[in-house]
């Protein structure tokens, strides 16, 4: 009881908070971020709030290696947006500090010129472990910025490699980032991002070696299987403002195509998918500790010399069995 009494106390502080954030005043926002990665009651009842106004905002993912200028190209981006009268929500998900658990590099520090622009907001996400380059709250957090109304929603995912497959699931049309010269890290694309690029850019394209990046892209999209629509490449020199315009058009046409051939359904679909998996994954896992003691469980297994089907078997058994009892 005086966990639900406490929860009941809470309730009414989401109300004001929330009215705030959907007029997209930005310390509301940035309260609403926090309690959304926060967990527990009141990030599942914002969510619940928030959740029949969204699906309206374009959701873009800008991902690649470190040093390829993503915070620059989505600085670039941003302005483009802001010319043509249009708003934008930026979440840039950056690595966490083994320190503090938050993120490592501030939303002031990346892009001071859009700190005073109503028409924008931007907060950094720490990954907290999370993997796929994706903060675990990232998706509450695009609900929010869609509920809100700004007309376009930014994620900035950290790194390159197999696991950013995550990203794809996250946001609509996905823009992989590199650029000339990495030689290993083409690699890494081919290995792990390939699949989930709807456009490449080469940044930095003033350097020697674009046409061998391009060449090195180009073959790969070549041995690729049979794609519902080829990617492009579009080469950008992000500090200039070079190649933006045409890197937005060839966003928007990526969203017209989303729309007319149903894929952008599709992909929604799977990224409720995801996002429920994900939720049931946790809460069983929290309910077999609370039954059993994951650790506990472990050390036992380990001495036993137990396989691990076994113990999650058990682990899984008393779960359900605390599940039945607290009728969850």
């Amino acid at each position: 009881m005086p966990a639900l009494e406490s929860r009941r106390s809470r309730a009414p502080e989401l109300e004001p908070l929330l009215a705030a954030a959907l007029e997209r005043q930005p310390r509301a926002l940035a309260r609403a971020v926090t309690v959304l990665e926060s967990g527990g009651e009141d990030q599942r009842r914002l969510l619940e709030r928030i959740y029949p106004r969204v699906g309206r905002a374009r959701v873009l993912g800008i991902t690649g290696p470190p040093g390829a200028g993503k915070s620059t190209l989505v600085d670039r981006i941003a302005r483009s947006y802001r010319q043509r009268g249009e708003t934008l929500g930026i979440l840039a998900v950056d690595p966490t500090s083994p320190f503090s658990g938050g993120a490592i590099l501030g939303d002031r520090v990346r892009m001071q010129s859009h700190y005073t622009d109503p028409g924008v907001f931007i907060r950094s996400m720490a990954t907290r472990g999370a993997m796929g380059g994706v903060a675990r709250a990232t998706r509450d957090a695009v609900d929010l910025l869609d509920a809100a109304g700004f007309d376009h929603v930014l994620v900035e995912t950290v790194g390159v490699g197999q696991d950013e497959i995550d990203v794809v699931r996250t946001v609509d049309t996905v823009v992989v980032v590199t650029v000339p010269g990495l030689g290993d890290e083409i690699q890494a694309i081919k290995a792990g991002i390939m699949e989930i690029a709807d456009i490449f850019v080469i940044n930095k394209a003033d350097r020697q070696g674009v046409a061998s990046t391009r060449r090195d892209l180009e073959s790969m999209l070549s041995m690729a299987e049979a794609l519902p629509r080829r990617p492009a490449i579009i080469e950008t020199i992000a500090h200039r403002g070079s190649g933006i315009e045409e890197l937005i058009a060839e966003i928007d046409r990526h969203a017209e195509w989303l729309r007319e051939s149903g894929d952008l359904a599709v992909r929604r679909f799977q990224q409720l998918r995801l996002r429920v998996e994900t939720i049931l994954q946790e809460r069983i896992l929290a309910a077999a500790d609370r039954a059993l003691g994951l650790e506990r469980e472990l050390q036992v297994a380990w001495e036993r010399g137990e396989d691990p089907y076994t113990v999650a078997y058990r682990l899984f058994a008393g779960a359900l069995e605390v599940g039945v009892v607290e009728g969850r």
